[in-house]
């Protein structure tokens, strides 16, 4: 029985602090329309900064003083900077972008965190709130934390239930997403209560991470992953009714303490680490989604660029002869750093076809990925090229199998379904299969009795595999299948109407990009040499799975060469970092800060330059026309002459006889005679 009331108090205090967190999310995403990703980091930066003010080893304020300028100061006005800088652009931008911008945010803080506070030198760490004195009940003892925890929750649901029901604030709060015009009609000035909304729901997530901090070090990437957890709890609530959010928070905590307490007898992919992420994909695939949010189009699409086959099939042998070339070139780090650009390259565009061309967004690019050079170890240990093969249809049938759950869910729902997959690969399929290959190395490629073991051959076939599978997308945009993708990104609706499946287009598009991703992770675990899980991960090791979907859209999303050159560049940065060491800060901030960067450029960075040197060509060609006489007579003879007919002769909303408009017919060329058949015998 005693074990029964601890799990039950530890569930109580875990479950309000996720309810804290979670209220923050619906917070802001029931008065912006914007799912703040960064939430997490936001709670993580609280947290170091309430430990700078705070602790001995740093500046020792008295603890009243240092929660008085985090909770009141800092993190109100890290809110209100926020939305000053960066959500208050958002509000006619594309689905996509209001879902990258916010994760650009949350890469972007924790680089900027690690940056402040380095974990190799920072030894942070925050005691509980009375040295963890105690008081006892029954037969346990609860400490004053655990106490402050659950009575901050409470008050927290009180406060912002009155607040959003019961006051012109919060009324005029929740009025400005629905319409901001509307809003400004009614007197509500649509910047202010923005501002106020994210600045509460900075509040709360510094809260969040106050309470929750003590339990843990001090860590950029944990902190901001445990407050993450509380995801679920907002999808619980539908990311609207703060009653279901804390009814969701009690579930979360109950089901991942009684894990905690019960792993031994539990399955290995069920653990406290897993619950969170597998209660959140549930809850996506279960719960009736929010209205709203599936159905808002928001003013702003991403264009599709117009590139030839011939182009890209060019474009390809360009690359392979730069990779026969490179190992000449380069040695050391630089030709090392090579190879992982080429299979970052490839993973990154197995994003094209999804979010490209049928605008689903996924975050898992990476899962896959590491999903592929898990089935090339264990099927290729020989280096049988036909183990490449397995690896594409393990992965495509491992992306189908991913799809059906999911097939209803888009935008912001399919991305956070995403996520709870690609954590899920991270704790329970990469962890265990590092172990497992810890001492190991990947056998290269071998036909016969030739082997890809040297650099230039290796790097020849990846940019041979990166050519080939960027033709083939080339030519599937031009295709009856692309022209399908394009239709359901544009309209759903009117692509179910014209008989299209889209439970079918979503599969398939789903299977082909993890099929592409998967061999992309293959390559670039065969180039490495070793398995490493934190290679494939979402947050954490030296080239993260979520700063390659940031660059991915930033570089261009939509073409082939805009994605590749993403992961290209992504891959360098840490090696620009250790070569110049001045730089290394900016190379950690990149990725976060070009991310936030799409706020200005939903296209990419690729679509920027390509319309840009148009422009200016085309600029160029007007002022300086041709002077030579052959150029002249071209000019002379393309060159419109005086039109016989003027639209401005049309009187609109006037009246005119049969003969005035047969008149006018004739002048525009639709003068084919008279019709003596009887319209009625039609």
């Amino acid at each position: 029985m005693t074990d029964l009331y601890s799990v039950l108090i530890l569930s109580l205090v875990s479950a309000s602090i996720y309810a804290v967190a979670a209220s923050g999310l619906v917070l802001t995403y029931t008065t912006s329309g914007i799912f703040n990703f960064a939430h997490g980091t936001i709670a993580m930066f609280s947290a170091f900064v309430y430990w700078q003010l705070r602790s001995p080893d740093a500046w020792g304020l008295p603890v009243p003083v240092a929660l008085v300028l985090t909770l009141f100061v800092f993190a109100p006005a890290l809110g209100w900077f926020i939305d000053w800088a960066i959500m208050r652009r958002l509000h006619d931008a594309s689905a996509m972008i209001r879902i990258v911008v916010p994760i650009g945010l949350l890469v972007a803080l924790i680089s900027l965190a690690q940056i402040i506070w380095p974990p190799a030198t920072v030894n942070a760490r925050l005691d509980d709130f009375f040295n963890g004195e105690s008081i006892r009940l029954g037969e346990i003892n609860v400490t004053y934390h655990q106490l402050i925890v659950f009575a901050v929750a409470v008050a927290v649901a009180i406060g912002l239930r009155i607040l959003l029901f019961n006051t012109r604030t919060g009324i005029a709060m929740r009025a400005v997403v629905e319409s901001r015009d509307l809003a400004a009609l009614n007197g509500a000035n649509p910047n202010r209560y923005s501002a106020i909304s994210w600045a509460l729901g900075s509040m709360l997530a510094a809260v969040a991470g106050l309470l929750i901090s003590p339990l843990l070090q001090l860590d950029q990437v944990n902190l901001t992953l445990l407050v993450i957890n509380a995801f679920a709890a907002a999808v619980v609530g539908k990311l609207r009714s703060l009653p279901l959010t804390f009814v969701g928070a009690i579930f979360l905590g109950l089901f991942v303490e009684l894990a905690r307490r019960y792993q031994s007898d539990l399955p290995t992919w069920i653990s406290p680490d897993t619950v969170p992420v597998l209660m959140l994909f549930v809850a996506l695939v279960v719960l009736p989604q929010d209205k709203a949010a599936v159905f808002n189009v928001a003013r702003g699409s991403t264009r599709v660029p117009q590139v030839t086959v011939r182009t890209a099939a060019l474009t390809g042998l360009g690359l392979v002869a730069v990779a026969w070339m490179i190992p000449s070139l380069m040695t050391g780090n630089a030709l090392q750093t090579m190879g992982f650009a080429m299979g970052l390259g490839l993973i990154a565009i197995s994003m094209v076809p999804l979010t490209g061309y049928a605008g689903l967004l996924s975050l898992a690019p990476m899962a896959f990925a590491g999903v592929g050079a898990t089935v090339m170890y264990d099927m290729g240990k020989t280096g049988n090229p036909l183990a490449l093969i397995l690896v594409v249809l393990i992965c495509g049938l491992t992306g189908a199998v991913v799809a059906l759950p999911a097939i209803r869910l888009k935008g912001l729902y399919l991305a956070l379904a995403t996520m709870a997959f690609a954590f899920f690969c991270e704790k329970v399929v990469f962890g265990p299969t590092a172990a497992r290959l810890n001492s190991h190395a990947y056998h290269p490629l071998a036909i016969g009795d030739w082997e890809a073991a040297s650099p230039r051959a290796q790097l020849v076939v990846m940019a041979v595999t990166v050519a080939v599978v960027g033709v083939l997308i080339t030519a599937l945009r031009r295709s009856a299948f692309g022209r399908q993708l394009q239709a359901m990104k544009d309209s759903p609706a009117a692509a179910s109407t014209l008989g299209m499946s889209l439970t079918r287009l979503k599969v398939e598009v789903f299977a082909m990009s993890a099929a592409i991703a998967g061999l992309g992770g293959a390559l670039l675990a065969i180039w490495r040499g070793q398995y490493n899980a934190e290679q494939f991960s979402l947050l954490q090791g030296t080239l993260p799975g979520l700063p390659l979907v940031l660059m991915a859209v930033v570089g261009g999303i939509a073409a082939v060469a805009g994605a590749f050159l993403g992961g290209f560049l992504l891959a360098f940065m840490p090696l620009i970092g250790e070569t110049y060491p001045f730089l290394r800060n900016l190379m950690n901030l990149t990725p976060g800060l070009v991310g936030l960067g799409l706020a200005a450029n939903p296209n990419g960075a690729i679509a920027q330059t390509v319309e840009q040197v148009t422009a200016k060509w085309e600029a160029r060609r007007s002022d300086h026309p041709p002077e030579d006489n052959l150029g002249r007579r071209i000019l002379t003879a393309l060159a419109p002459g005086e039109p016989s007919f003027a639209p401005e002769r049309l009187l609109v909303g006037g009246s005119a006889d049969a003969g005035a408009l047969a008149a006018t017919d004739a002048e525009i060329g639709l003068d084919h005679g008279r019709c003596d058949v009887d319209p009625r015998s039609a």
